[in-house]
């Protein structure tokens, strides 16, 4: 079965639709749209999806689509070793940085004036 085929698309397009019609989302109204829809579907889907999503607020969810998420900031902890090892980690940094660059440089054969 494809995946557009499935009772579980089926049935959200339904609750979509109910929604937007302001239509209580229910076992019955499900499968009135999904048989006007000529989409043949097993009985228990209908009272088990009207079951799933009675505490879902629709409305919520279909604002939310598309929103980035929320990102929160963590402060850092500090370093082992106290303040000292903690400014000396980015210096360490630097000097790894450019040993690599060096590297890449020495790498290729050539400098940048031969």
């Amino acid at each position: 079965m494809a995946e557009a085929d499935s009772p579980e698309m089926a049935l959200a397009l339904a609750a979509l639709l109910l929604h937007d019609a302001e239509a209580e989302i229910n076992a019955q109204n499900l499968r009135a749209v999904i048989e006007a829809a000529n989409v043949d579907m097993e009985a228990f889907w209908y009272n088990m999806f009207a079951r799933a999503i009675a505490k879902a607020d629709l409305g919520d969810l279909i604002s939310s689509v598309g929103k980035a998420p929320t990102v929160v900031a963590v402060a850092p902890t500090a370093a082992p070793g106290g303040a000292a090892a903690a400014a000396a980690a980015p210096a360490a940094k630097e000097e790894e940085k450019e040993e690599e660059k060096e590297e890449s440089d020495e790498d290729l054969g050539f400098g940048l004036f031969d």
